[in-house]
């Protein structure tokens, strides 16, 4: 159990130092497109061949599909309801946002890209907070359970979780500053998240220590659902809107790294 909850704490420290960085730096919008572009190629290695991967081979095909689609509509769903719920209506917008919008939407027409939704609906920050808790509690559930299994997978898992979660920390911190979050609730909300997924890794190497693989399937694919909607519904599009192409490199990047680690 002790060991459980070490891991669960390096695993989760990438969130709250990502946190605190990007309440507190200002970095260029370039560099965090690239940080999470690599986020986003970790991501996708950790969803192909550590959570849907496991999830069939522990449930079927049937149970890991289904899985799938639950945690992409769950996810597409709460991201729809954030973005109604942090999107002021036009009445109450000052007229100085209403002319930096006019702005950016011309610019945006200017250069023949138009802004992505994860940045002009005001919510990446939250959209992504949504992602790192909806597939960090079922991957975190695996990385306890991988601790009381043979071989290195849990160790695999954990560099692989620590690489994704930073950076993603980093920019939807920075988001949330940018729509006018203080220091103090940004990095109450994102230890919050950080404390939960603690949490998970524990229960997963203790009472789901012995668990019926079949159960354990679908929070795996569930989360691999959710890591698949939140790569094309914010994380993607967040990344190219500031990046553009050079952020197929840190996403190639991204997925090598996670990949080499999860041979380990």
């Amino acid at each position: 159990m002790v060991t459980a909850l070490w891991f669960g704490l390096v695993a989760s420290s990438a969130l709250v130092v990502g946190a605190v960085v990007g309440a507190r730096v200002r970095l260029p919008k370039r560099v965090l497109a690239i940080l999470l572009s690599f986020a986003a190629g970790a991501l996708i290695t950790a969803l192909a061949f550590e959570l849907f991967e496991d999830a069939y081979e522990r449930g079927g095909i049937v149970r890991a599909a289904l899985g799938l689609l639950v945690g992409a509509i769950v996810f597409a769903v709460l991201s729809a309801l954030l973005d109604r719920w942090a999107q002021p209506g036009p009445q109450a917008r000052p007229a100085a946002e209403v002319e930096g919008s006019v702005k950016l939407d011309t610019d945006a027409a200017a250069s023949d890209r138009p802004a992505s939704t994860a940045t002009t609906r005001g919510a990446a920050g939250l959209a992504l907070l949504a992602a790192v808790t909806l597939d960090g509690v079922p991957e975190n559930l695996a990385l306890g359970v991988s601790l009381g299994e043979a071989g290195t997978g849990g160790l695999a898992l954990l560099a692989a979780i620590f690489v994704s979660n930073l950076p993603e920390s980093l920019v939807g911190a920075s988001s949330m500053r940018s729509q006018g979050r203080s220091t103090r609730s940004i990095v109450l909300l994102w230890s919050a998240c950080a404390a939960l997924l603690v949490l998970a890794v524990v229960i997963g190497a203790g009472p789901l220590a012995n668990t019926d693989p079949e159960t354990i399937s679908l929070p795996l694919a569930f989360a691999a659902g959710a890591v698949i909607a939140s790569l094309a519904d914010t994380i993607m599009p967040e990344a190219y809107e500031h990046g553009g192409p050079a952020v197929a490199l840190g996403t190639a990047a991204g997925f090598v790294l996670s990949f080499v680690l999860s041979l380990v």
